[in-house]
C-alpha cells in the first residue's frame, strides 16, 4: 500500500507540473550548430523565491582522457549532481554531505569517448571508459561480447562480433538542455537525446530526463527509446547502476522482493547462500552475478535497496517491471585499487550475450517508429528511520510471496 500511494502521488504530481512555469536553456543542439561551452543558473537568477539554493553549472574539462567533455553540475540544495553528456548522459555521481552514489574507478578522471576503443581487447574495450555511477547500456545490444548473427534492415543475415554493452554510453547527446521551474515545486531538469542510427543497421534513439525538486532527496531518471528506422528492430536497455563506499562496505545488504534468482557462472553459484550480502575489498576475488526478477505491486511497480553494514544509511530504487522485467546484482568486492563496486542493474534482459538473450526470448522488438519509455525513482535514504521505511515498503510489496532459487548456473 505504501508503495501504492506513493507512486499514486508521484503521477499526480507530474499532471500537475505541466502547468509551472519555467526557464529553459538549450545548450547543445546540433541541428543548429548550437553549443554553449558554459553556463551558470542560480536559484537567485532564476527563482528567487525558492528557499533552497540550487545552481546548474555547465563546463568543459580539459587535460588528460578527459579533454573536451562537457559536464553538467546540477545542485538541488541537498543533492549534487554530475552528469556527463559527451557520455551517452551518464551520471557520473550523486552526492549528499556525507552519502555518495558512485564508486572508485581505477581511472583518474572522466574519458571521452575518442580514447576508447570498444572492440579493443577482445571486445571488452568498454572497460577503458567505465567510471560512472549510471552508465545506460544498450542500444542495440548489451551483455557479453562474442559473434552473433543477426538480420539487418533489407532481410539479409549477417555475423558481427558484438561488444561488450554496446555503444550507447560513448555516444555524445546530440540535444542537451536544463529547465528550472520558477515556482513551485520548484523542479530542477536535465534533458538529453542520444543517437545510436547509421545505414543499413539500427535507426536508435533515447531521450533522457534527470528530474529533481530543490532541497529533495529523490530523484527520477525517465528515459524513452525509439525506433525511427522504417523497419522493426531488435533493442536492449540495461541500468548499470554502480555503488562504492560508503553503502558499499563489509556486511552491506541488498533487498528487494525477489521472485526468482539464478547464477550466472558456477562461480557465483558457489556462493549463492550469501548473494544479498557483501564481502569487504578482497584482493583477487572475482565478479559475481546473479539474474533476479522481482515481485511487483498491484501497480507492476518494485523496489530494491543498497544499506550499508548498520542500516543507518542506503539508497533505495524503484521501477515498474513491465517496462524492465529483468534485474542484475553484479558484485565485485575486489580490492579498493581494483574497483571495489556493486551494480543494481533493471534491464530488458540479462547481460549475456546477445544471441544467447534472443534464444531465451529476452530481445525485445521496436516496430518502426514504435516507442518505449522506461522511469527509475531514486531517494538516498540518511538514516536508520529511512531505511527502515524502506525495508517494510520492499516487504509490503513481496506480500509473503516466496522466492524461487535456482541453483544452476543460468543456462
Amino acid at each position: 500500500m505504501l508503495s501504492l500511494c506513493f507512486f499514486l502521488m508521484a503521477a499526480l504530481l507530474v499532471c500537475a507540473l505541466a502547468a509551472v512555469p519555467a526557464s529553459r536553456q538549450v545548450l547543445t543542439d546540433v541541428r543548429y550548430n548550437l553549443w554553449a561551452p558554459e553556463l551558470l543558473w542560480t536559484r537567485d537568477q532564476i527563482a528567487p523565491d525558492c528557499p533552497h539554493a540550487w545552481s546548474i553549472r555547465k563546463s568543459v574539462l580539459h587535460g588528460g582522457c578527459q579533454e573536451g567533455i562537457d559536464l553538467i553540475e546540477l545542485d538541488n540544495g541537498t543533492m549534487r549532481f554530475r552528469i556527463v553528456p559527451t557520455r551517452g548522459m551518464s551520471i557520473q555521481d550523486v552526492k549528499t554531505a556525507d552519502i555518495r552514489l558512485g564508486w572508485d574507478a581505477p581511472l583518474t578522471g572522466l574519458v571521452h569517448p575518442k580514447f576508447v576503443n570498444l572492440a579493443g581487447r577482445d571486445g571488452l574495450g568498454w572497460l577503458y571508459g567505465f567510471s560512472e555511477w549510471m552508465v545506460r547500456c544498450g542500444l542495440e545490444s548489451f551483455g557479453a561480447p562474442g559473434p552473433d548473427e543477426f538480420v539487418d534492415d533489407q532481410g539479409a543475415k549477417h555475423t558481427m562480433n558484438l561488444t561488450l554493452h554496446g555503444r550507447i554510453g560513448n555516444q555524445p547527446a546530440s540535444i542537451v538542455e536544463i529547465q528550472a521551474q520558477t515556482a513551485p515545486p520548484y523542479r530542477l531538469a536535465v534533458r538529453g537525446r542520444v543517437e545510436e542510427a547509421f545505414l543499413h543497421g539500427p535507426k536508435l534513439e533515447i531521450e533522457t530526463e534527470l528530474v529533481t525538486e530543490a532541497g529533495s532527496s529523490t530523484f527520477s531518471v525517465r528515459d524513452t527509446v525509439t525506433n525511427r528506422g522504417g523497419s522493426s528492430q531488435e533493442f536492449a536497455l540495461l541500468y548499470h547502476n554502480n555503488f562504492g563506499p560508503p553503502l558499499l562496505e563489509e556486511s552491506a545488504r541488498f533487498l528487494g522482493p525477489v521472485k526468482r534468482i539464478t547464477p550466472i557462472s558456477e562461480h557465483a553459484a558457489a556462493d549463492l547462500a550469501r548473494y544479498d550480502i557483501y564481502r569487504g575489498p578482497t584482493p583477487g576475488w572475482a565478479e559475481q552475478v546473479y539474474c533476479l526478477e522481482m515481485w511487483p505491486d498491484r501497480e507492476n511497480r518494485t523496489m530494491v535497496l543498497l544499506q550499508n553494514a548498520a542500516g543507518d544509511r542506503g539508497a533505495s530504487l524503484g521501477y515498474n517491471v513491465e517496462q524492465l522485467p529483468y534485474f542484475t546484482l553484479w558484485k565485485n568486492p575486489a580490492a579498493r585499487p581494483d574497483g571495489y563496486v556493486t551494480g543494481l542493474e533493471p534491464a530488458t534482459g540479462f547481460p549475456r550475450n546477445r544471441r544467447q538473450e534472443r534464444a531465451s526470448g529476452r530481445v525485445p522488438i521496436l516496430q518502426a517508429r514504435q516507442s518505449r519509455s522506461f522511469q527509475l525513482d531514486f531517494a538516498i535514504l540518511p538514516g536508520a528511520e529511512a531505511v527502515q521505511a524502506a525495508r517494510a515498503n520492499i516487504e509490503a510489496i513481496r506480500h509473503g510471496r516466496e522466492t524461487t532459487v535456482v541453483k544452476e548456473p543460468l543456462s
